[in-house]
């Protein structure tokens, strides 16, 4: 396979270094970013993230999470474009909605996104893992909504995944049959999260799917409110399920205190 990747920028703030890249894959441009604790060396555990649909990989959430998992853990975290969104697309198409419907259409037309979704993840894990600082770790899923629509397939064929935090999803949509096959063969560890008054995946369908995934080891976390409602515990839940499992090593000396994020910034899930 043909890798490449580019770094643009490199920045560090209260102990997290940030850096974007592009990864090309087979002529498929990648855009990602990068956070590890600052001064990272050796081998630690990498969580990829997956933003919602109308989103980006800096979404305030994807950010948020990223940085208190590098900052409350050690861990590196790392987040791409997904179709359709971010630097995948001109700047003068960023309106939110248009991004939406255009991720909708495509879901409903490219019956290949979501195989090379899954090979761009796999292609990102595959070169982040060779940086001094990150290794061959342990790897851990967080993506809700549109991170779980393409992230589920990833987490269902990538061997690598010890642990995944999805959700916010259920057997709806034009890739259903694909979202509950790939869920039998999850076997990680899996924290599901559920809106109960989810307006776009009723809570009849991600019971369905939470039902679906193979894993024996497996929790449902449901909150009121509507989509995009996510509550901070949510979040909190979440973060301490990836260390439960990915757990603590020598990667954690060093770190500084965590920051955490509003509930405000904390609901802005995307869809």
């Amino acid at each position: 396979m043909n890798l490449g990747v580019r770094w643009l920028d490199d920045s560090d703030s209260q102990g997290v270094r940030e850096r974007r890249f592009d990864l090309d894959r087979e002529g498929r441009n990648v855009p990602g970013v990068l956070w590890t604790p600052t001064d990272a060396t050796g081998t630690r555990p990498l969580v990829l993230l997956g933003h919602g649909a109308s989103g980006n990989k800096r979404q305030d959430y994807v950010l948020s999470t990223a940085r208190r998992l590098a900052r409350h853990h050690g861990f590196a975290a790392a987040a791409i474009d997904g179709p359709v969104h971010g630097d995948r697309r001109s700047p003068a198409a960023a309106d939110s909605q248009a991004v939406f419907l255009h991720f909708a259409q495509l879901w409903s037309s490219d019956e290949e996104m979501t195989d090379e979704m899954v090979a761009d993840y796999v292609a990102t894990l595959d070169t982040l893992q060779l940086l001094d600082g990150i290794g061959a770790g342990e790897v851990g899923w967080w993506g809700l909504s549109m991170g779980t629509i393409l992230g589920l397939p990833f987490v269902a064929a990538e061997p690598r995944v010890r642990v995944a935090v999805l959700g916010l999803m259920g057997v709806a949509g034009p890739t259903r049959s694909r979202i509950q096959a790939d869920a039998r063969n999850i076997t990680c560890p899996v924290l599901f999260l559920v809106q109960w008054d989810d307006e776009l995946f009723p809570r009849s369908t991600a019971f369905e799917l939470f039902d679906a995934i193979g894993s024996k080891d497996k929790r449902l976390h449901a909150s009121p409110g509507s989509h995009g409602a996510l509550s901070e515990e949510a979040f909190e839940e979440s973060e301490g399920f990836l260390a439960r499992y990915l757990g603590p090593g020598p990667w954690t000396s060093g770190t500084l205190p965590g920051h955490r994020m509003s509930t405000r910034a904390a609901t802005r899930t995307g869809r």
